[in-house]
């Protein structure tokens, strides 16, 4: 049976250099796509995700690909930036739009957060609160601030393909829940249109949500399967409509481990995360394979970037080749 390709990736965020947990989901997306087909190998890339520029910081682009180059994480070709690709987006909103799956919204967060208090409801840690829906059938005289997605529409006359991976169906809907399949945390389920609502595409401040560009950038590149934290598993459901929607393939999700603070808290740039501590690649990545589940190296002393990489190929296989 020939094995369908691969095409991974890794798509920081330049708001900052690596830290520990941002190195864990570098290394797992570059163990995957060198473990795929027996160790031959998949495509692995990386992607600047600098669409959101007031966040970004200036040469933290390059800190981190000089930081994955360090850790002898090398991309097969070169980084995409997000930053030259609005086109693209707008191409895709355009399309949205001509089939009536993305409107323009008058809403502030304020005015979401007035609309679910007059409901009683309350938003919980950590939660956004879902579009309760105000602009879907027009904006009544406000002017327009963002673009969203019609969510509730879309999925209520979706019909899923199943999509097949050795006689699976990985997609699918019930009682108007999307399910699918992670390859670590198993079968997941959102309830979008109840829980998230229709998502901003294109933000009141007009630079474009992550939930549109990481999808046509996926697209763009031939994604086949994606491999980042845990934090961002929440988003899937949300990516595979919109990947639907424009007529573009559901890669494969792997959402790994996150490396946490003493307080629990997942460790970020705006936790306060130091960056990577360097000097001593092979000992940095292992910390970072720890998290992973993966073995120790029997002499990590003594052994070389490139076997120390290998031997963490060779384990990433065992562990997950099964369901590449």
């Amino acid at each position: 049976m020939t094995r369908r390709r691969y095409v991974g990736r890794f798509a920081p965020s330049p708001t900052g250099p690596l830290h520990a947990g941002s190195l864990v989901a570098a290394l797992a997306s570059w163990l995957d796509a060198r473990a795929w087909n027996g160790g031959h190998g998949g495509r692995w890339l990386v992607r600047i995700e600098d669409v959101d520029t007031p966040r970004c910081q200036p040469g933290a682009a390059e800190r981190i690909l000089a930081q994955l180059a360090s850790c002898g994480l090398l991309p097969d070709e070169a980084p995409l930036w997000q930053s030259q690709r609005s086109a693209a987006y707008q191409q895709a909103l355009d399309r949205l739009v001509q089939h009536q799956l993305a409107y323009p919204c008058a809403c502030s967060r304020k005015d979401i957060e007035a609309a679910h208090a007059a409901a009683g409801h309350r938003r919980t840690r950590h939660t956004e609160l879902p579009y309760p829906g105000t602009c879907r059938a027009g904006l009544r005289g406000r002017p327009a601030r963002a673009w969203r997605f019609a969510t509730v529409d879309f999925m209520k006359n979706w019909v899923p393909p199943l999509i097949q991976q050795r006689n699976k169906a990985i997609i699918n809907i019930a009682n108007d829940t999307l399910w699918w399949p992670d390859r670590r945390l198993g079968t997941q389920h959102q309830a979008v249109a109840r829980d998230v609502g229709d998502f901003v595409l294109r933000r009141a401040d007009g630079l474009w949500a992550y939930q549109l560009a990481v999808v046509v950038d996926d697209g763009a590149q031939g994604i086949t399967h994606v491999v980042r934290g845990e934090d961002l598993a929440d988003n899937t459901p949300r990516q595979i409509l919109l990947q639907q929607a424009l007529d573009l393939p559901t890669p494969l999700y792997l959402h790994t481990p996150l490396v946490r603070g003493s307080d629990g808290e997942k460790l970020s740039k705006q936790h306060g995360a130091a960056p990577l501590e360097l000097h001593d690649p092979v000992a940095t990545l292992g910390q970072a394979a720890a998290v992973l589940g993966l073995p120790d190296l029997v002499h990590p002393h003594n052994t070389r970037l490139g076997e120390a990489l290998a031997h963490w190929v060779r384990a990433w296989a065992h562990l997950y080749n099964g369901a590449l």
